[in-house]
């Protein structure tokens, strides 16, 4: 082995768990590969380094990735861009191959990726240390898995990227042309689905949580699958004549079915493992034994799996939370106040008896306010607190309509304008010059903050913000992504209801009907999606550019309350009145948006690369 040194900044130390020593080191000791590898507790930081890029669900996804900002789930204040929240400018299409992205995948997850080849190829048995053969193939197994995870980030970003699968030495050529973003995914797929052979089911070691499975892998590669089957990239026209510098397509423009039999088949691959390792839906009880939909959906995101919490397939341990949770309590309990969630994925909640509010017998009424408190089978305690509160109630009297009788996931996502809370002892109070409201940046504009993981007995101004997983990946994602590739590989599988049902069931909603046309069916299931999985981990986002519905899902106004009204009245056109639609934000997304563009930078340094379709 050549006995080259290698700066321990590496390419991996930015954000590594044990750089901060290297980095403080003069260069006369920087370390060498051979004195890295020999000693088991650099060599675990080196591992440590590269997982350090696997992304926080949390701030991070909502802020610098962004993806959840993207989409239109949230609605971040847009008084927050003058600091330092870039997402704002590329909600309202402000974004350019000159723009900042804050997360700079292009940049860092290389970085990431030379590393784990570094440590495949050194990482060896220390014997006087403990380590042994089986521990060394493991963490060359999961930087395997990592370098797959890392490339389907990188391709899920910017479509097709330069692509090695070994280390890039100073003799080869370091500016690469861009591969076929299909090339990439069989590799990709491939390579996941031989290290998910060699991978632990699951770890004893409490302290491995977050370390590579094989169910890790298979959740990876079934939701690359499920994205490479689907419109964006499957039979796209739109990227006719798309080329590398070697004149070769980047994307394949003829529509593929197969693509879809084989994401279904992923998919259910990936739940027949989960369930055989233990994995299963994660569900609370009420005292008769039937299932709490309020409690069942609230504490998923919180449990951890020694907690019980079995439906967690992929989580990254350490996460910013605190900092989200903040931004989402309201301004006057000690929180920044302005992470809302739009007036749309307010609509798209279900009414308790599981039909859309746009159904004529759903029962909706958006005027009006309730006169009595509203009840349910449920332990979920966040309204039950308030003065006259008893068990299982869920709304005060005097609840604006629009949020009355609608379905469990609704009140656990949403925080509204005099919903009860609970630390405080009282209602919030988002109205103009009210202690939660405007005209500060650090109040919700449309009228609604993100309760969806966001920790009830977080507390600011006392410091207290309880730890949860950052879920990547659920087993309930799995069900949906299983019954929409089966829906498109082969409709009326009577599994598609199957599993569908089975997510309806845990939120306590009634099933959907057989008998329901294949595309009846795919809009079910993509409802059932927004609903099911909003606010996480950009998965919406992901949807939106996937189904190719961008510019009729983003590129529009978006609707919330009235931020400046001071009266708590419903009457159409008083400026006074708080609850009425009301434009927010007008946000602009087109076809170059599906994919985030290559730096200039980047492509005045490499001849061979090309931008994206349309930038």
């Amino acid at each position: 082995m050549k006995n080259i040194t290698y700066t321990i900044i590496l390419i991996i130390c930015v954000l590594s768990f044990s750089c901060t020593d290297y980095l403080d080191k003069a260069p006369e000791d920087q370390l060498t590969l051979e004195k890295v590898f020999n000693d088991k507790t650099r060599t675990e930081d080196w591992l440590a380094g590269i997982y350090s890029s696997v992304p926080d669900p949390y701030f991070a996804m909502l802020k610098d990735i962004g993806y959840d900002a993207l989409g239109d789930d949230m609605a971040p204040s847009t008084g927050w861009e003058q600091f330092g929240w870039n997402v704002i400018a590329k909600q309202t299409g402000n974004w350019s191959p000159s723009s900042s992205w804050d997360s700079n995948y292009w940049d860092i997850l290389p970085k990431r990726i030379r590393s784990a080849f570094i440590f495949i190829e050194n990482v060896r048995p220390l014997p006087s240390q403990k380590v042994t053969e089986e521990d060394v193939e493991n963490m060359r197994n999961e930087a395997r898995f990592l370098v797959a995870y890392y490339y389907w980030l990188l391709i899920e970003a910017y479509g097709p990227v330069p692509f090695t699968d070994k280390i890039v030495t100073a003799d080869e050529d370091l500016l690469k042309e861009r591969r076929p973003f299909d090339e990439i995914v069989a590799w990709i797929d491939n390579e996941l689905k031989e290290v998910s052979n060699e991978l632990p089911d699951s770890y004893s070691d409490g302290s491995k949580f977050g370390r590579a499975t094989s169910v890790m892998a298979l959740a990876v590669r079934a939701r690359m699958l499920l994205f490479a089957a689907s419109p964006l990239v499957n039979g796209n026209k739109d990227y006719d004549g798309f080329v590398n510098s070697l004149g070769e397509p980047l994307f394949n423009t003829t529509y593929d079915p197969q693509k879809w039999v084989k994401a279904a088949e992923a998919c259910k691959e990936l739940i027949d493992v989960a369930h055989t390792a233990g994995h299963d839906l994660y569900y609370e009880y009420n005292e008769d034994g039937s299932i709490d939909p309020f409690l069942s959906y609230q504490n998923m995101m919180f449990r951890k799996t020694t907690d019980g919490n079995k439906e967690i397939l992929f989580a990254r341990p350490d996460n910013n939370h605190w900092e989200y949770d903040k931004h989402a309590q309201p301004r006057g309990t000690g929180g920044n106040g302005g992470l809302g969630i739009t007036q749309s994925l307010v609509d798209a909640f279900f009414m308790e008896n599981g039909l859309p509010i746009d159904d004529p017998n759903s029962g909706y009424k958006e005027k009006g306010f309730s006169e009595e408190a509203e009840y349910r089978n449920t332990n979920w305690i966040e309204v039950q607190g308030n003065q006259e509160g008893k068990e299982g109630q869920v709304t005060l009297p005097d609840t604006y309509n629009m949020y009355t009788h609608r379905e469990p996931r609704f009140y656990i996502s949403v925080l509204y304008n005099r919903a009860w809370y609970r630390r405080e002892n009282r209602t919030t109070r988002f109205m103009l010059g009210e202690s939660d409201g405007g005209p500060t940046h650090d109040a919700p504009q449309n009228g609604y903050l993100v309760r969806k993981k966001v920790h009830p007995d977080h507390d600011p101004r006392a410091g207290i913000n309880p730890y949860r997983p950052g879920i990547l990946y659920r087993l309930g994602e799995a069900y949906l992504n299983y019954a929409e590739a089966l829906n498109e590989s082969d409709p009326g599988n009577p599994q598609i209801l199957e599993y569908v049902n089975l997510i309806r069931e845990r939120a306590g909603i009634p099933d959907l009907p057989a008998g329901m046309t294949q595309a009846q069916m795919k809009e079910a299931i993509r409802r059932e999606r927004r609903v099911e999985l909003n606010c996480e981990s950009g998965i919406r986002y992901r949807d939106i550019r996937r189904w190719k519905i961008g510019e009729e899902t983003l590129d529009r106004d978006f609707y919330g309350m009235n931020f400046f009204g001071t009266e708590y009245c419903d009457e159409e056109n008083n400026p006074d009145c708080f609850f009425q639609r009301t434009v927010y934000q007008t946000r602009r997304f087109s076809k170059k948006n599906y994919w985030v563009p290559i730096h200039q930078t980047e492509i005045d340094i490499n001849p061979d690369l090309v931008q994206n379709p349309f930038w």
